[in-house]
């Protein structure tokens, strides 16, 4: 079943009947315009320094945006049934790859982590694609046994076995960033689909007890979540990007240094153009800059979980569960993100979506917006009592 544009209009003077969610679509593509910017602005001097031209980096970028909206495209034109029916097979097809990354010849080594796949001059990074095909996985199993997970504490643990398995497959990349972000996104859906509270509480200790103790088992990671209590006693050493985060947001001050004035992206702030970006913008835009990149990455966030809560009241419960997921790690990564930046959060390896340079990331999050106003799509088409047509 593929979608038919339809377009239909009241007569003379009364405006048209709107089919697509303008108000996430136009923060979404704030967010990629800013983060075009940005990507431009935090790596020309690395870009000139190791490629010897300026925009590089930003010219990779585009063209994975590029890359980004054919896909975002595809997976706009797919009826939801089709995610509904592959649930499982996109979750055993991520194992897979998680699998192969780790690999020697196969997966890609960076900075010491195995987290890319090469395909040719592309590095793909497989934890993007699990933390989709985990809630698409997740949004099928808690429609399918809805009974069992709201009467039987089998029906929660069953997902966490395999959840549990992606978790460690992350953790050997390392990659302990995405698996906090898929563990409690998947919490999270499991809470509103109707856990218990008490069974929920249990589940959450037990994971946070899990994630503590692989933490405190390797001393890097161990470094890496107390240095940022205070990064100023090890400013040399493990608190050296915090403290140049802090850094870059003090001089910001109220409204920036100005755009592409930044001091701290001259190789003070590593990795500025990927896990730092955040902190450069607010270094050369200010706090008003950080607070409007904020409210737009709101704006996406709740319009995501409103699809959700729209699709629920509809009795559309695979789509409500579909978008809930989405909008819970986006949050989830949102948070974290700027959480680091700032200080707040001890420092971990995610991107800021559709902003910080990764073309994995960009890929991935163009298509979670496809099938979002593909979810709010179907939803207007049925307010309206219209129906999609082969």
């Amino acid at each position: 079943m593929a979608v038919r544009e339809m377009t239909q209009t009241y007569e003379r003077g009364i405006p048209a009947i709107v089919l697509y969610d303008r108000y996430l679509l136009v923060a979404t593509i704030a967010l990629v315009c800013i983060g075009l910017l940005m990507v431009a602005s935090t790596s020309i001097v690395i870009s000139e320094r190791s490629f010897h031209m300026p925009f590089h980096f930003l010219i990779r970028q585009v063209i994975f945006l590029f890359l980004g909206l054919i896909l975002g495209f595809i997976a706009y034109r797919i009826p939801l049934d089709f995610w509904q029916k592959h649930a499982v097979d996109f979750l055993l097809a991520s194992l897979v790859l998680l699998i192969l990354v780790l690999i020697h010849g196969i997966g890609r080594e960076v900075n010491g982590s195995m987290r890319w796949l090469g395909i040719g001059p592309i590095g793909l990074q497989v934890s993007e694609l699990a933390k989709v095909a985990v809630i698409i996985y997740l949004a099928d199993y808690l429609v399918r046994r809805d009974h069992e997970v709201r009467t039987k504490v089998s029906g929660f643990l069953k997902p966490l076995f395999l959840l549990g398995v992606v978790a460690l497959l992350l953790l050997r990349e390392p990659d302990f960033g995405a698996a906090s972000v898929i563990l409690a996104t998947s919490l999270g859906m499991l809470f509103l689909a109707g856990v218990k509270l008490w069974q929920f509480v249990v589940l959450f200790g037990g994971v946070a007890t899990a994630l503590a103790t692989l933490a405190m088992a390797s001393p890097y990671r161990m470094a890496r979540l107390t240095s940022f209590l205070n990064p100023w006693a090890t400013q040399y050493d493990s608190g050296y990007q915090l403290v140049q985060s802090l850094i870059a947001f003090g001089r910001g001050g109220w409204f920036g240094v100005g755009l592409g004035d930044s001091v701290q992206k001259l190789f003070y702030l590593p990795e500025a153009h990927t896990d730092f970006l955040f902190a450069v913008l607010t270094e050369e835009l200010g706090l008003i800059g950080g607070i409007v990149v904020i409210a737009l990455f709101s704006v996406v966030i709740v319009r995501a979980l409103q699809i959700g809560r729209k699709a629920y009241l509809s009795e559309r419960f695979f789509p409500s569960f579909l978008a809930y997921g989405f909008g819970l790690q986006l949050a989830m990564q949102v948070l974290i993100n700027i959480g680091v930046n700032a200080g707040v959060l001890p420092t971990k390896g995610l991107t800021l979506p559709f902003m910080s340079y990764g073309g994995s990331s960009l890929l991935v999050m163009c298509c979670v917006i496809a099938i979002l106003l593909r979810i709010d799509h179907e939803l207007r088409l049925a307010s309206y009592g219209m129906r999609l047509r082969s």
